[in-house]
C-alpha cells in the first residue's frame, strides 16, 4: 500500500509539473459540453508537451551520436534502426537493413522515457557489434497474452486516467461516480475487456439515460487503455421527456401540499417521522428562491452567512465543493423568502445536523436529492423539484435580467441557459414574452404621443404668453 502511495505521489507530481502552464478555458459551466472543452483543452496542451519532448529526445540521441531513433505510429512509440537482416529475410544483396522495432511501448510522457532507455541500450548493442534478432526484437511471445477482464482494467483506471490529466479530488470524485460506477453496475467484470462485450453490455441497458452514461463512460475507458472499439452502431433514444415547468402560481399552491399532507395523515406517522417534513418544504423554497442545484443547499451551507445581519442582499453561499465551484447566489421571488419561511432557525438547526452527517458526499447527498423528488411525488406534486431551476431560468428571462447575469448566478454557462433550461420555456410563456413586448411598445407609443401632445401645448402657451407681453407693451407706450 505504501509503494502505491509513493507512486501515486510522484505521478501526481509529475503531472503537476507537466500542466503547470497550462491556461484553463474560463467557463463555469457544469454541463457535459463543458466539461469536454476542459478535456479538449488538456489534450491539446499533453499533445504540445509530448511532441516538445520528442523533438528533445530525438535531439539527445543525435547528439549521442546514438545510432537509434523513434518514431510514432499511432498510439505507440517505435524504435528505428539499421540492423542485420532478420532470419529469412533478404535486401538485394545487402547484410542489413532499415527496421522499425515494437515493444509496446505506448505513446505519452512516461512511454518517452522508456523509448530512450531502450533506443540506448539497443544503440549501445549495436555498437559493440552484439546485436541478435531474439523474442524482445522479434516482437515473439511466448504465449498469446490474454485480454485483462473489464474489472481489472478498472482498478487501474484512475492511475493511468490521472497520468495525462491534473489530479483533483472534484474530479477523482467525478470519475467514480459517473464513469466507473456505471461500468461496475453494468458490465460484467470477469469478462474480457473487449469491444464486442461492452456493446453486448450497452445494448442490454433499457433506460435512455443509463445507456448513454454507459456509453460516455465505455468510450473513456476504452480511450484511457487504448482499446480499439466501434461503438457508432450503438444508436441513443435522443428523445426526451417532456418537463413540466411550474407557474410562480403553482409553486405556491405546491409548497402548501408538504402541510396538507400531514394534517391528513396526522396518525399515521411515527414520532421520529412526523416533523421531517419541515426541512424538505424548506429545501423546496429554497430552490425556488434560488434556482439552486439541491445537493448546494446540503453541502457544507453557510447557515452563519445566511442568518448574518450583513446578509443584507438575502444571497445564498454555495461551497465551492459543489459542481461548478463556490458562488454567491442572489433570489428571484425575494417576497417568498418570508412566505416560506426560510430563515426559521429550527429548520437551519436541522440542516447544521443533516450536513454534518453526511460522511460520504457523492452516495449520501444522492440519497436526500432522490428523498426529496419521491416526497413531492408522494404529495401530489406535479412537478419534480430540479423544474424549480428551469423555472426560476424563465421568471429570470421574463424579468428582463440580462441573460450572463441569470447564467452566472445559476451556475453554468450561457450556451447551457440557451440550450438547456430555456428550452421548456414553453408556448404559455412565449405567448406571455410577446405580448409583454407589444404592451410595452403601446405603452411606448403613448407615452410618446402624450409627450408630443405636451409639447405642442407649451408651444401655444409661449405664443399665448408673447403675444399678452406685446399687448402689455403697446397698452404702456
Amino acid at each position: 500500500m505504501f509503494e502505491q502511495d509513493k507512486t501515486r505521489g510522484s505521478s501526481e507530481s509529475t503531472n503537476q509539473d507537466v500542466f503547470a502552464d497550462f491556461e484553463s478555458p474560463h467557463s463555469t459551466d457544469g454541463s457535459y459540453k463543458g466539461t469536454m472543452k476542459y478535456v479538449k483543452a488538456r489534450e491539446a496542451h499533453l499533445q504540445r508537451k509530448f511532441d516538445e519532448e520528442l523533438e528533445s529526445v530525438k535531439s539527445r540521441l543525435k547528439a549521442s551520436k546514438c545510432k537509434v531513433g523513434i518514431t510514432v505510429e499511432g498510439s505507440a512509440i517505435q524504435l528505428q534502426a539499421t540492423l542485420p537482416l532478420k532470419p529469412n529475410d533478404t535486401n538485394k544483396g545487402k547484410l542489413t537493413k532499415q527496421y522499425k522495432i515494437s515493444l509496446g511501448i505506448p505513446a505519452n510522457l512516461d512511454g518517452l522515457k522508456t523509448a530512450e532507455e531502450e533506443a540506448y541500450a539497443l544503440g549501445t548493442l549495436i555498437a559493440r557489434k552484439s546485436f541478435e534478432w531474439n523474442e524482445k526484437y522479434l516482437g515473439i511471445k511466448r504465449e498469446e497474452a490474454k485480454a485483462p477482464t473489464i474489472g481489472e482494467l478498472l482498478e487501474k483506471f484512475e492511475e493511468e486516467y490521472f497520468k495525462t490529466r491534473p489530479f483533483h479530488e472534484k474530479t477523482q470524485k467525478t470519475i467514480r461516480k459517473y464513469r466507473i460506477a456505471r461500468i461496475k453496475r453494468y458490465c460484467n467484470l470477469d469478462l474480457p475487456a473487449t469491444s464486442e462485450n461492452f456493446i453486448t453490455a450497452i445494448h442490454s441497458v433499457k433506460l435512455p439515460g443509463a445507456k448513454e452514461g454507459l456509453l460516455v463512460a465505455v468510450k473513456l475507458l476504452c480511450s484511457v487503455f487504448k482499446i480499439e472499439t466501434d461503438l457508432s452502431t450503438i444508436k441513443l433514444n435522443t428523445k426526451r421527456q417532456e418537463r413540466k415547468v411550474p407557474t410562480d402560481e403553482e409553486i405556491e399552491a405546491s409548497f402548501k401540499l408538504f402541510e396538507l399532507r400531514v394534517e391528513a395523515r396526522k396518525t399515521n406517522f411515527r414520532g421520529d417521522l412526523k416533523d421531517t417534513w419541515k426541512l424538505k418544504s424548506w429545501m423546496y423554497g429554497m430552490l425556488a428562491v434560488y434556482g439552486l442545484r439541491p445537493h448546494e443547499l446540503l453541502t457544507k451551507p453557510d447557515i452563519d452567512w445566511w442568518l448574518s445581519s450583513k446578509n443584507t442582499d438575502n444571497t445564498w453561499k454555495v461551497h465551492a465543493d459543489c459542481k461548478t465551484g463556490s458562488r454567491q447566489v442572489f433570489p428571484l421571488n425575494s417576497h417568498w423568502i418570508e412566505l416560506f419561511d426560510l430563515k426559521n432557525p429550527d429548520r437551519l438547526e436541522e440542516l447544521k445536523v443533516l450536513s454534518s452527517q453526511i460522511t460520504n458526499s457523492s452516495s449520501n447527498i444522492d440519497y436526500l436529492v432522490q428523498n426529496l423528488a419521491q416526497y413531492c411525488k408522494k404529495i401530489g406534486m406535479e412537478f419534480k423539484p430540479y423544474s424549480l431551476r428551469h423555472a426560476w431560468a424563465i421568471r429570470a428571462h421574463m424579468l428582463g435580467i440580462p441573460m450572463k447575469a441569470a447564467a452566472d448566478n445559476l451556475g453554468h454557462s450561457v450556451e447551457m441557459h440557451t440550450s438547456t433550461y430555456q428550452r421548456w420555456f414553453g408556448d404559455e410563456n412565449r405567448k406571455i414574452a410577446i405580448n409583454q413586448a407589444i404592451n410595452k411598445k403601446s405603452e411606448f407609443d403613448e407615452l410618446k404621443e402624450l409627450v408630443n401632445y405636451q409639447k405642442c401645448k407649451i408651444e401655444q402657451l409661449e405664443l399665448e404668453n408673447q403675444k399678452l407681453r406685446l399687448e402689455l407693451y403697446c397698452a404702456k407706450n
